[in-house]
């Protein structure tokens, strides 16, 4: 006989039955959503260490930019007034040929031994006049062009705290100096210089250069100058200089 006859049980005992089968699935459904859920924040986590690592990865498989070796710059500048002293020399009186300030421009192209060692080849011309000063007869003022050409090397030192676009820099030339003029009157000597600057980079291939530089030309009584019919003079002293400030665009390659 059965349970259910044997106490004469009614409908509750087909509930019974059912409650350890609904337990169990109950307990199955909890567990379902358990495992989702732990999935889910599995594929979560590895979804953001995956995201982590990319930028890694790309760097890792992106080739390494190669490094600019030349630099090309044009300028535009300003140099001072050069004088020469001249003999014979009169007691009580400084004559001297002078070599009027005027404005400048020029070229160079550099090779970047590395990155922040830099060695140019740099024309500069300035187009100008000479006139005398306490020499008698008074030479007329005549025209004259001085060129000069200098092997430039240049060092960025690294400077704590500066923004890495911008690179001041210290510099030594050596080279020579061409001086001509409308009277036919043409000489080539040693001179040298010393100086400093800033270049400044808003991108990879194009920056902007300030440079300031002391010049001087050595000059020999070799050197000599038309002051009139039959008059010439000779420069006196050995050394003679100039200064220079300039600006310009900068063409890196």
């Amino acid at each position: 006989m059965a349970v259910r006859d044997m106490f004469n049980l009614g409908p509750q005992w087909d509930l019974i039955q059912l409650c350890p089968a609904a337990l169990v699935w109950a307990s199955d459904r909890g567990c379902r959503q358990l495992a989702k859920k732990t999935i889910s924040v599995l594929v979560f986590m590895a979804t953001l260490h995956l995201i982590a690592l990319l930028p890694g990865l790309s760097a890792q498989q992106q080739p390494e930019r190669k490094p600019l070796r030349f630099d090309f710059t044009s300028f535009v500048g300003y140099r001072t007034s050069i004088s020469f002293p001249v003999e014979p020399h009169v007691t009580g009186m400084n004559p001297r040929v002078v070599v009027d300030a005027s404005p400048s421009y020029g070229v160079s192209l550099g090779l970047r031994l590395r990155e922040e060692d830099l060695v140019e080849v740099r024309w500069s011309r300035q187009d100008s006049y000479v006139h005398s000063e306490d020499i008698t007869p008074q030479p007329s003022r005549q025209h004259m062009i001085l060129d000069q050409f200098h092997g430039d090397f240049s060092h960025e030192p690294f400077v704590e705290d500066w923004p890495s676009w911008a690179k001041p820099f210290v510099l030594a030339s050596v080279g020579a100096t061409h001086v001509s003029s409308s009277a036919n009157i043409h000489f080539t000597r040693f001179s040298f210089g010393i100086g400093g600057g800033i270049r400044l980079y808003p991108s990879r291939h194009f920056g902007f250069k300030i440079q300031a530089e002391w010049l001087p030309v050595f000059a020999d009584p070799q050197v000599a100058f038309i002051c009139g019919v039959g008059c010439i003079v000779h420069a006196g002293g050995t050394v003679a200089s100039q200064g220079e400030v300039f600006v310009g665009p900068i063409l890196r390659f």
